[in-house]
């Protein structure tokens, strides 16, 4: 009965999140809307098939998770220490602004004060999962304003940890209370212990594990241990430390995103990665009773002021305050307007404790819902507010003080897009390639899925991704939506027609030269983009004409006839064009 019910779950949820978001993506809407609204459908709260909750939950949680993973494989110390003020700020300013807002209007309407603060915290904190998954798919996460945003949510993510921990220990025992600040210190300890261990035990032990099944050169094991490393850091910080499955597998991404595996690890190693994060959304839309809003659609619209428009304006001024400009400040306001797991998992607690009054969940989760719809769009409305801000120039400077509207040191490119070239595969063609390359001035980038043949391109002074160049994690990586060439060198025609689409998809200004084995194959390279195929079987066709003529004297006019002659019949016998 169980494992039908897994399967019946697994199926009915991902089928109506399939379709949904199929339709909102033809609506030029953000498929999150109709992964939340088939939660809706699947629910309990509306008629027909009811998709098992708890199952939901826990494939959501997988989701967290290995979402967290990926954040942290993408976040790098440096990037986490470079935002701290702001983040750390930032952070506790805006919780403790949304907090106050919540329980002023929780007391208002009579709730208990206990009440009101758990249903502020509530609404102060964002959802990890919305903003990574904003961030990515407007390729913003490694900004200025995405390193910001990250680093914000991290220290909330911390900040509430700390709540759930200690909310049992006032609300089950409230006269207790010289315990709580030796629960509070305990906590704190617990937390800088857990990241000791893994930035310092973690980033010798958990590369050489890697680097051990990387030798094996079986894709199947490296996924395999990746998965075991993010979803065992993970367990193990919930049940060791009492912290969040989700922060553990956070710090673990970020051990792993310092190695040389991190590109890898993210394309080859989180095929799953998606699909239960959307299992997250629909897991969401579940737990929403549509009918029980209409008795409190005041409450609604006050807990939707604070998400939408509370939070998002203290955010944009403390970011102005603090001297990054107006654009990453809106950037970062429409970023965190938005509430998603941790708060629903506060007002499961509060619940739980017997603190928050009736039909209080039910607002968080409807708040959640409605915020989580309309974050995309208006994140994607950000450019469109900044330059609307322009057009009063007065406002514009006094929020832009620094000179020519520099919006922090954060926004200075570590290269120069204009000369970056792609080189995928570091053969004996991609070794010459590069070369040439760095002697005119334009840095090659070196994508090598073999572990070896990319250490040893690092060596010779070239940045390098290591990974998979048909996944556009790689690709981006590397820098292929600012870079002026692609030069496809390694792999198979097959894969390299599906690298050209790849990348023709998010840079189509970027010039395509790539190689293939045989003549019949460069139309199929031609037809995914590329601007320039070079044949192998042609070119040896081409050497040995010209070795012949040698030998037998011709002219260099006779050679030059030849050559062309020998081009139009190869590539007319081929079916492609020289």
């Amino acid at each position: 009965m169980h494992e039908s019910a897994l399967i019946l779950t697994l199926t009915g949820s991902l089928a109506a999140a399939l379709l949904l978001g199929f339709i909102t993506q033809r609506l030029r809407l953000s498929p999150i809307i109709g992964y939340l609204l088939a939660g809706v459908i699947v629910g309990p709260y509306t008629p027909g098939f009811v998709a098992d909750r708890p199952l939901a939950n826990e494939f959501a949680e997988i989701g967290v998770i290995l979402l967290m993973f990926g954040v942290g494989l993408h976040f790098h110390i440096k990037d986490l220490l470079a935002v701290r003020n702001i983040a750390i700020a930032g952070a506790l300013c805006q919780s403790a602004a949304a907090t106050a807002l919540g329980a002023v209007i929780g007391h208002s309407l009579g709730w208990s004060w206990s009440a009101s603060l758990v249903f502020g915290l509530a609404l102060s904190v964002a959802s990890t999962v919305m903003l990574t998954r904003v961030l990515l798919d407007n390729g913003d996460l490694q900004s200025p304003t995405g390193r910001i945003a990250i680093g914000w949510l991290v220290v909330e993510d911390i900040f509430t940890v700390i709540v759930l921990v200690l909310l049992p220990a006032i609300f089950a025992s409230p006269g207790q209370t010289a315990a709580l600040g030796q629960i509070v210190f305990v906590t704190i300890a617990k937390l800088a212990l857990l990241a000791a261990l893994a930035l310092i035990v973690g980033r010798r032990l958990i590369p050489r594990i890697l680097n051990g099944v990387a030798a094996t050169h079986s894709r199947e094991l490296f996924t395999l241990a990746v998965l075991v490393i993010a979803l065992g850091i993970g367990v193990g910080a919930s049940l060791v430390f009492g912290v969040s499955m989700a922060l553990g597998a956070f710090l673990a991404g970020m051990i792993v995103g310092q190695s040389e595996f991190s590109f890898r690890a993210a394309s080859d190693a989180l095929p799953m990665r998606d699909a239960f994060a959307v299992l997250f959304f629909v897991a969401v839309g579940m737990l929403l009773d549509p009918m029980a809003l209409l008795a409190s659609p005041k409450l609604l619209l006050a807990t939707l002021g604070i998400v939408l428009v509370g939070k998002p304006l203290v955010a944009f001024l403390i970011v102005v305050l603090m001297g990054y400009g107006s654009k990453i400040a809106i950037g970062v306001a429409a970023a965190l307007a938005q509430i998603g797991e941790f708060s629903l998992i506060l007002a499961t607690v509060g619940d739980q404790l017997k603190i928050m009054p009736a039909g209080a969940t039910n607002l968080i989760v409807a708040g959640s819902i409605f915020s989580l719809t309309l974050n995309p769009m208006l994140y994607g409305a950000v450019g469109w507010l900044d330059s609307a801000l322009r057009r009063f120039p007065n406002l514009w400077r006094a929020l832009n003080p620094r000179k020519d509207g520099m919006e922090g040191d954060l926004d200075v490119p570590a290269i120069a897009p204009a000369h970056r070239a792609v080189v995928v595969g570091y053969g004996p063609i991609g070794r010459t390639v590069a070369r040439l390359l760095q002697e005119g001035g334009i840095e090659p980038v070196i994508i090598e899925s073999n572990l070896e043949t990319s250490r040893q391109a690092r060596s010779d002074g070239h940045r390098v991704a290591y990974g998979d160049a048909t996944q556009l994690s790689v690709l981006e990586a590397a820098g292929i939506r600012t870079a002026v060439a692609l030069i496809v060198s390694g792999p198979t025609s097959e894969q390299g027609a599906e690298i050209i689409k790849t990348a023709r998809e998010v840079n189509k200004d970027v010039r395509v030269l790539a190689r293939s084995y045989y003549l019949k194959e460069t139309g199929l390279m031609r037809s995914a983009g590329a601007d320039k195929v070079f044949s192998g079987e042609g070119e040896v066709a081409l050497a040995m004409t010209e070795y012949i003529l040698s030998i037998l004297g011709a002219t260099p006019e006779q050679m030059d006839r030849e050559r062309d002659r020998v081009r139009e019949e190869v590539f007319r016998i081929s079916g492609t064009k020289s």
